[in-house]
């Protein structure tokens, strides 16, 4: 990690693992000797209700409580959420946007005429879908924020990866979510 703090936000609706995915790379952070903030922002709302998720990764104690204004990286996990938000307005100016959608850039654009910034887009559902046989498209979001941003090394996430999920998935599908990390780290 070149930059000594990250703050991160996930858009995401109910459901789709943004909580998982930020617990995962916060629990990550830690392994690695870094200091970590990790908190949703919702209500008691029902699945499919947008959601956000904050991240803090830091090399240095972190002592801020308040939600994160100027993310240095904002992770789209449905790009349905992506309407009118202040999130992508104020992302930092060398920040990275990274939207699960099927859309090319150019049709992206459209959508974001406002967005100076670096984005990229991977279709993160599918990739799930036909890896793991689930449409959550948090494990491939995972690998492609790392691909861009090195916040934390694949080798420590898909170990963290392990760790919590062989128990609770068993070791083919704890696998399975694994290569779609990798894929998402590698998809172009």
């Amino acid at each position: 990690m070149e930059k000594e703090s990250f703050g991160i936000i996930f858009l995401a609706r109910g459901g789709q693992g943004a909580k998982t995915a930020s617990e995962l790379l916060a629990h990550s952070a830690v392994e690695e000797g870094k200091f970590v903030k990790a908190f949703p922002f919702f209500g008691p709302e029902r699945s499919g209700a947008p959601t956000k998720m904050f991240l803090r990764i830091s090399e240095k104690e972190i002592r801020t409580q308040e939600p994160i204004i100027k993310p240095d990286i904002v992770i789209v996990m449905d790009e349905t959420v992506m309407g009118g938000s202040e999130v992508i307005e104020n992302l930092n100016e060398n920040g990275f946007l990274i939207i699960n959608s099927k859309l090319s850039k150019e049709e992206m654009k459209k959508k974001l005429p406002n967005f100076n910034g670096s984005f990229h887009l991977i279709d993160a559902t599918a990739i799930a879908l036909d890896l793991t046989g689930n449409a959550n498209p948090n494990a491939v979001l995972l690998g492609k924020l790392i691909k861009v941003m090195e916040v934390v090394s694949m080798e420590t996430l898909t170990g963290i990866f392990r760790h919590y999920f062989t128990s609770k998935l068993g070791q083919d599908l704890t696998e399975k979510n694994i290569a779609a990390i990798w894929a998402g780290h590698d998809a172009l």
